[in-house]
């Protein structure tokens, strides 16, 4: 009887222990938790998963490292919203971020949803990174805690637009976008350009985001004789222009800025892929210092590489996380000074920002789609 007297005893004490220890463990570690919003449904769906698979591997190591924030070990956690790329639900998803109180949100993925729910992140002093966002306007709203790790397209717009009229020699160019904040923004900013460079435009028109049928504002261009078309849209909508264009015999060069270089466009364009150029956001991904080990990565992962903005994605969030611990708070007040200033070698390059929170020196590519691949024409800076 005092045998198993004993051996309960012996049990309650090493239960008690454990619960012990848990608790002494559960008090030297905080939960983190990293906001993403964008869209994870809807036509664009494949460029959110991207941003957000780049995010969650960011996660990951962090916590394969246990990273201490502080005198504790920092337990991050991805909180992802699903904005389908829409303003107004871009606003309601921002709203539900600061009510879970995130220390971070990297997004969103669009400008236009990213402008509008900056006010509120804002608002509520939580630091914002965009991936992707890159109307000028985001980071002119004196909003002290809006960042992007992306080039901006008042420069992007002014290198396609060069780049159409001094290397392609457009004479007489159509442009058209998708009624985004993005597209419009950007086919201002080509607009512009391609005006300061001497070249004509003879068309400027627009479509919508949801529209897959262009012939009649391609049709426009045909009558104006066209050498060259570019549209401000993303590369659901760029497929079915480049196939149109084939259709009608428009035999003009087609342009795109964002989101073309990947295999999605390969597969929705079919052979009208050939011989288009696309401008992109940073350098090649095999010519990013990491870029090969982070396309491993991604495939070990989740079947598939890197679609666009991924590689960005997880240097926003790499960027907080290490200003974080730096600071050694995970508060916004405590870190987002050190979010300024910090510099950081992460897969796309050098991440540090400047007094508005846009990415000193960003690069940005320009691509042909040739013999079946996207091939690199030059990378350039200012």
């Amino acid at each position: 009887m005092q045998n198993n007297k004993f051996g309960l005893n012996a049990l309650a004490a090493a239960a008690t222990l454990l619960v012990a220890m848990g608790g002494a463990n559960a008090a030297e570690s905080q939960v983190v938790k990293i906001g993403f919003a964008g869209p994870l449904t809807g036509p664009s769906a494949h460029q959110g998963q991207d941003v957000e698979h780049g995010i969650q591997i960011a996660v990951e190591e962090a916590n394969q490292q246990q990273l201490k924030i502080g005198d504790k070990v920092a337990e991050f956690k991805l909180v992802s919203e699903d904005d389908v790329a829409d303003p107004r639900t871009g606003t309601a998803v921002a709203q539900r971020l600061v009510d879970s109180k995130v220390a971070v949100v990297i997004g969103h993925y669009n400008s236009g949803t990213s402008i509008p729910a900056s006010k509120i992140y804002a608002a509520a002093g939580i630091p914002q990174i965009s991936p992707s966002a890159t109307n000028p306007a985001l980071t002119q709203q004196g909003i002290t805690s809006v960042f992007r790790v992306v080039n901006d397209d008042a420069t992007l717009g002014r290198y396609a637009g060069n780049f159409l009229v001094s290397k392609l020699e457009a004479k007489r160019i159509a442009i058209f976008d998708d009624r985004t904040a993005y597209g419009q923004g950007l086919a201002d900013e080509v607009t512009k350009a391609v005006k300061a460079a001497g070249g004509n435009v003879v068309v400027r028109e627009y479509t919508n985001d949801k529209s897959t049928d262009f012939n009649a504002i391609l049709t426009t261009a045909k009558a104006q004789k066209a050498d060259a078309v570019f549209f401000a849209a993303l590369d659901y909508q760029a497929a079915p222009m480049a196939k149109q264009m084939k259709n009608l015999g428009l035999k003009a060069r087609f342009m795109n800025i964002g989101n073309l270089p990947n295999d999605s466009f390969k597969q929705m364009a079919g052979s009208a892929a050939e011989g288009v150029y696309a401008w992109n956001y940073g350098t090649p991904l095999l010519e990013m210092p990491k870029g090969a080990a982070f396309e491993q990565k991604l495939k070990e992962k989740f079947g598939v590489g890197v679609v666009q903005s991924s590689p960005a994605a997880y240097d926003a969030t790499w960027a907080a996380i290490n200003a974080m611990v730096k600071a050694g708070s995970a508060e916004p007040t405590a870190y987002l000074p050190v979010l300024k200033r910090e510099s950081y070698e992460g897969v796309t390059g050098t991440i540090a920002f400047d007094d508005k929170g846009n990415l000193k020196s960003p690069a940005a590519t320009v691509f042909q789609f040739e013999a079946g691949a996207w091939k690199t024409l030059a990378v350039q800076r200012d």
